[in-house]
């Protein structure tokens, strides 16, 4: 007895060892500053935050009844301004909020350690640049996004994140953290493979909210003047993809919409696009149409995509991408998290998933905008993660 006490005493210590010895390790990996890879484009970037209030529409999330729709917009363009010196904040001040709580904030990177490649309120480069309005994730924000944005608006387009009010974890208007309501993030969807009548209502009528959220957003563009607003396109990641469809659906200035991993909801399912649509899911993802549904969630999401394309007149590129899960279309897949952080978000083992996204957003963006040929979208992929379908008949 007294031996087996022992070996279970230096089992108990080794655990205790391994563990306190990898939880330093993490801590000390997690203090490593983690900067966002760099725009390839010809055009240095800036980024200013403003606040923009649409008084036409009453905030139906909002908690109390008649409120107008207020809503944070980060924007992100081309400059002549290096940010080499200098870079702006990833989440400053009161967006520093995003970092993940306690426990869990040892073993990430510290937002106050992302670098960035933006210069914080640098003037407008000559000229006039189309228009991307980029939607997050259902309960993510705009700065979530900034690998995204910063590449695109390299490739000289002004970019516009719109962080959806009440219904992202984190917003700041008139410096004050905003959260989520139940109105504006539904507790359908966490039972979304449960109750998909219940999800796909809430969905829908949600979605007409951020529809409208990036249409006011590009109409407020339009009025500066090195905007473009002829040539706007809307992208979005889960469930802002679905609402950048639905925006193209509606406003006679989009070129065109991409959807990165994103269930569709709304009247475009029924009605399809009439412009260009780019769909990218992520390895198990049915939101392209061609997948092998494991869940009754996957199968209705592989009908929705189908029966929208088969009503669509515009062509469709579709592509999922091998090793890839639905939070490699954010910044997370550039942070360094702690394997056992890792392991409950859904993230998979692909490196440089953004850099791949990037390449096939800025190539989509490109060719709705200024006519440029897409080799990258119908010509082999350089890129051995990616499986593609041509634009659906």
């Amino acid at each position: 007895m007294a031996r087996v006490l022992r070996v279970l005493l230096v089992l108990v210590v080794a655990v205790v060892v391994l563990s306190g010895g990898y939880l330093g390790y993490a801590a000390i990996r997690a203090s490593r500053p983690v900067t966002l890879p760099a725009p390839a484009g010809p055009y240095a970037v800036g980024r200013t935050i403003t606040e923009w209030t649409d008084r036409t529409r009453a905030d139906p999330l909002a908690p109390h009844p008649g409120t107008p729709r207020r809503l944070s917009v980060w924007m992100w363009y081309p400059t002549t301004v290096s940010a080499d010196a200098n870079p702006a904040p990833y989440a400053p001040g009161l967006w520093a909020g995003l970092q993940l709580g306690a426990p869990l904030g040892w073993g990430e990177t510290s937002l106050a350690d992302v670098r960035t490649h933006s210069t914080a309120d640098a003037p407008v480069a000559a000229g006039r640049f189309p228009v991307l309005v980029l939607e997050p994730g259902l309960g993510f924000s705009a700065p979530q996004y900034t690998a995204f944005a910063e590449s695109l608006a390299g490739r000289g387009y002004l970019v516009l994140g719109v962080t959806p009010t009440y219904s992202a974890n984190l917003s700041v208007l008139d410096g004050a953290a905003v959260a989520a309501t139940e109105a504006g993030n539904p507790p359908a969807f966490e039972a979304a493979d449960l109750h998909q009548g219940a999800a796909q209502t809430a969905g829908d009528r949600l979605v007409d909210v951020w529809a409208a959220d990036a249409r006011f957003a590009a109409a407020q563009a339009a009025a500066k003047p090195f905007a473009d607003p002829a040539s706007t396109v809307y992208i979005g990641h889960s469930f802002g993809g679905a609402a950048a469809l639905e925006a193209c659906r509606t406003d006679p200035h989009c070129a065109g919409a991409a959807d990165l991993d994103g269930t569709q909801y709304g009247t475009v399912v029924h009605t399809g696009l009439t412009r260009p649509a780019l769909l990218i899911g992520s390895e198990n993802s049915c939101i392209t149409g061609v997948c092998r549904p494991a869940t009754p969630a996957d199968q209705a999401d592989q009908t929705t995509a189908r029966t929208m394309l088969a009503a669509s007149r515009g062509p469709a590129w579709r592509f999922r991408v091998r090793g890839a899960e639905h939070f490699d279309f954010s910044d997370y897949n550039a942070y360094y998290l702690a394997t056992p952080i890792r392991s409950v978000l859904p993230l998979g083992d692909i490196t440089g998933a953004e850099t791949l996204v990037n390449a096939y957003l800025g190539a989509f963006a490109d060719h709705v905008t200024r006519g440029k040929p897409e080799p990258l979208l119908t010509g082999p992929s350089p890129f051995p993660e990616v499986e593609g379908q041509p634009p659906a008949p």
